[in-house]
């Protein structure tokens, strides 16, 4: 094959979108160091890419799932989501029971300040 064109790599990949999704992560891969299944023939990574979908030497389903990890953002975790939101609530609470403490303290000394000051001082003989 001395030209790929789409339509020759189509009939393996029918989406053009995962045809170049797909074509760009083996170029990818291929720059990386990846090992050629076919001969380079002095083309390009992305030429590369697309001879090999044609001809039907890199696995469709492990190029896809390789294009897969490297888009994911996120990476889960196997700890359900409610034990977060739980200490997060937890939190919230210790924080507010420990204002309504520190509040409560305050009231108290300003009571014992006032009780104080109106209580009459016994005078020294």
């Amino acid at each position: 094959m001395a030209r790929v064109t789409v339509e020759d790599c189509v009939l393996r990949v029918p989406n053009r979108f995962d045809l170049v999704m797909m074509a760009g992560q083996r170029a990818r891969e291929v720059a990386a160091g990846a090992p050629l299944s076919i001969d380079r023939d002095n083309d390009k990574n992305p030429v590369v890419a697309l001879r090999e979908i044609a001809d039907a030497t890199v696995s469709l389903t492990q190029l896809q799932e390789s294009l897969i990890r490297g888009l994911q953002r996120h990476v889960e975790n196997d700890e359900p989501e409610e034990d977060k939101e739980m200490s997060v609530t937890e939190e919230i609470w210790t924080e507010a029971i420990q204002s309504r403490s520190a509040e409560a303290e305050v009231a108290d000394a300003g009571l014992e300040v006032e009780d104080a000051a109106e209580a009459p001082v016994a005078e020294e003989e």
